[in-house]
């Protein structure tokens, strides 16, 4: 066997949005890239701002020495503090540059949490539906994934998850505005969430981390807010990423957050700098890290999402399909007509529709929808969404 267990298992069971991804390149090669219709990966099609690219040729032109060399592992001080004002306008705690570790994006920046907390066999709670790639970030630093159940709106469900807290829980993993549901949390829900942890935390001695992944935390409709999970929780770790804020991810630039009320906070944000280099990012890019600290007050604008949600989900109601519509991100995840996702993921295929089963979230019965696509993809996908569904019997 060429390749260890783990990884072949892996492999086996890997994400169905790569999976899907793959069936349509295949597909696109056989009948043209402009007969399928893709709505699989969640890769942001809009150009970053024109900021962006002015920094970026102002960076790479500063003749200024050793600007590409080794740094601190947790980033360009510069940088962290920048990044640490900008915390301090959203939490309004008083964050320090030493409570921030610049990683190679969000995905990095999980790991690098989940590497400083876990001991092997360490639970960490996750919410279906989910990204799917936690379950292999939590098998990573040999921890133990238990997944809980969200409700009927994609709400935490604190009953179910109370009754998942063990005394190997070691943190509650939450993705909010979600992927795949484009759900936000409430500030209501994250409080009670808080004080279950905290109580639980109380009977067995040893914190547990509520660990926020936020990287669509400014892609957000209809004058929606994200609460802060910081005053939900004193033991609160952030993951974020400016994937999607300006639409950069290929550019892998994110951070990890510590909130100032950690319990042992100077302990665990030196584990936090040990992990990044241990898992062998060293650092996050040093020419991103100067850019993206000149860009704290640039947002992308959304305006081409806010359409294509309102196109989207008028075309999938008119067709007669069941679906929340989401409040931040950029996904849709509708009720397959039928009950069978995989079923009804094969139908789409038949329109040459691509979209990705819920049970690779987490949630069969579901599937996703990406509409980091154009209006005109969108539009021309109407008929074979509709006979999809005509032929799924809905």
């Amino acid at each position: 066997m060429p390749i260890s267990a783990r990884i072949r298992n892996a492999i086996h069971t890997s994400s169905w949005i790569r999976r899907m991804f793959e069936e349509g390149a295949e597909l696109k090669a056989r009948l043209g890239a402009d007969q399928v219709f893709d709505f699989t990966l969640g890769n942001p099609d809009l150009e970053p701002p024109p900021r962006f690219k002015e920094e970026l040729v102002r960076a790479a032109r500063d003749p200024s020495p050793r600007l590409h060399s080794y740094m601190p592992n947790a980033g360009l001080l510069a940088t962290r503090q920048v990044l640490a004002g900008l915390l301090r306008r959203l939490h309004h705690l008083e964050f320090k540059a030493h409570d921030v570790v610049v990683t190679c994006g969000a995905s990095g920046g999980l790991n690098v949490i989940l590497k400083a907390l876990l001991d092997p066999g360490d639970e960490v709670v996750i919410l279906a539906p989910y990204f799917p790639e936690y379950l292999f970030y939590v098998d990573n630093h040999g921890g133990v994934p238990r997944i809980v159940e969200t409700d009927e709106d994609f709400l935490p469900d604190l009953e179910r998850l109370a009754g998942a807290l063990t005394p190997r829980t070691r943190a509650v993993l939450i993705n909010s505005p979600n992927n795949p549901t484009g759900q936000i949390y409430d500030g209501a829900t994250l409080q009670e969430l808080g004080r279950f942890l905290t109580h639980h935390a109380g009977r067995h001695g040893r914190p547990v981390y509520l660990v926020a992944d936020e990287p669509y935390r400014h892609l957000v409709y209809d004058g929606a807010e994200v609460p802060s999970v910081f005053a939900a929780h004193p033991n609160t770790l952030l993951a974020t990423s400016f994937s999607k804020d300006l639409s950069i991810p290929g550019e892998r630039l994110g951070y990890v957050a510590v909130s100032p009320r950690t319990t042992d906070r100077g302990e665990l944000e030196g584990a936090l700098v040990l992990a990044n280099r241990i898992l062998g990012f060293v650092n996050a890019p040093a020419l991103m890290q100067r850019v993206v600290a000149a860009l704290t007050d640039v947002s992308l604008d959304i305006a081409p999402y806010v359409r294509r949600r309102e196109l989207f989900c008028d075309l999938l109601t008119q067709a007669g399909y069941k679906f929340l519509q989401p409040r931040g991100a950029f996904y849709l995840f509708p009720q397959a007509p039928g009950g069978d996702d995989l079923a009804f993921v094969e139908r789409l295929k038949e329109e040459n529709i691509l979209a990705v089963p819920g049970r690779g979230f987490g949630r069969a019965g579901y599937f996703r929808l990406a509409f980091c696509v154009s209006e005109g993809v969108i539009a021309a996908a109407a008929p074979g969404f509709v006979r999809a569904r005509h032929k799924a019997g809905g």
